[in-house]
């Protein structure tokens, strides 16, 4: 067994069992990869995937239980090489960050411009996707951090620390009716078309609840995961616009408003994760207290110890 065929096995997985794909990814040949794993099944003596012809159609029983273990072994190789390159070399190297667009856009910028300032020979690496999508690359390992808003909590194999909170806006075009709607009321906003974010994604469940509790149900005609593609479309005329208010440029956003709705909405917590058991070197710590200042070295120690809710629940009192 190679270390080699456990990085072709979960790069097919993580591909969507898509060998070609995990082929261009690992800058090796479809037939190698191929033939390293049915080298492996058959030194095993079980299938690790399902087959269709020449295609992978989906893991076997014993193949699910095979690639938890060798996720595992390949987050542990790196952890080997990152306290080595933290000896040699305690400035230099790579991190890799999975987030969302509005994360990307809005929030990070100020922290990766001091970050790169500090540490010149650390080399970054952005992945945007779906909280889902960027859950799942920081439990593989496939990235350091995942920063987020939704869906970070729910993996057992990630430690979360809560970053921020932010709440929504109303993003109407100048001179539009609700304007003049004050105090602004969720019934008033549900007279309109909405366009909104994608279910699941940027806090979109809080939106939801606010509307349910009051037994509303919002004309929602458009979602995006994209807050620019949302602004976009209410300039376009087809609904009113709620998004993180954090994503409004006034000195951009020409022909657009913003009204307050944090009354109306609980607000959200961004988060940054990272797959539990990981070695954090130096500059990545240093990267996490640079996005969020309370998340100093000790308190990234405080979340990793918790074990119960009220334990993890505590580290969000350092929001308040």
């Amino acid at each position: 067994m190679k270390l080699s065929q456990l990085r072709y096995i979960v790069e097919v997985n993580r591909r969507g069992l898509s060998v070609s794909a995990a082929a261009d990814a690992l800058f090796t040949s479809q037939p190698g990869v191929s033939k390293q794993i049915r080298l492996l099944e058959e030194e095993l003596g079980v299938q690790i995937f399902e087959r269709s012809g020449k295609h992978f159609t989906q893991l076997t029983p014993a193949g699910r239980e095979i690639m938890a273990v060798a996720e595992k072994i390949l987050g542990e190789t790196r952890d080997i090489a990152a306290i080595a390159e933290e000896h040699s070399d305690e400035r230099r190297g790579s991190l890799s960050i999975a987030t969302t667009h509005t994360q990307a856009r809005h929030a990070l910028p100020q922290a990766v411009s001091s970050f790169r300032k500090r540490y010149p020979a650390v080399t970054l690496h952005f992945h945007q996707g779906t909280p889902v999508q960027i859950a799942e690359m920081a439990t593989s390992g496939e990235v350091d951090f995942a920063i987020a808003t939704e869906a970070l909590g729910l993996y057992e194999d990630l430690v979360m620390l809560p970053c921020y909170r932010w709440n929504r806006s109303i993003v109407v075009p100048e001179g539009h009716a609700l304007c003049q709607v004050k105090p602004l009321t969720l019934e008033a906003i549900a007279d309109y078309p909405i366009v909104t974010y994608v279910f699941g994604f940027t806090g979109r469940s809080k939106l939801d609840e606010a509307f349910a509790k009051v037994g509303l149900q919002p004309d929602v005609v458009f979602t995006a995961t994209d807050s620019e593609v949302i602004k976009t479309y209410v300039q376009l005329g087809l609904g009113v616009g709620i998004m993180a208010s954090m994503a409004f440029e006034a000195e951009r956003d020409h022909g657009l408003v913003a009204l307050d709705a944090s009354h109306l909405f609980e607000p959200s917590t961004t988060g940054i994760a990272f797959r539990r058991g990981a070695f954090l070197r130096g500059y990545m710590l240093d990267f996490i207290q640079t996005f969020a200042s309370h998340l100093t070295p000790a308190v990234v120690e405080q979340g990793i110890a918790a074990q119960s809710d009220e334990e993890r629940q505590a580290l969000f009192k350092l929001l308040d």
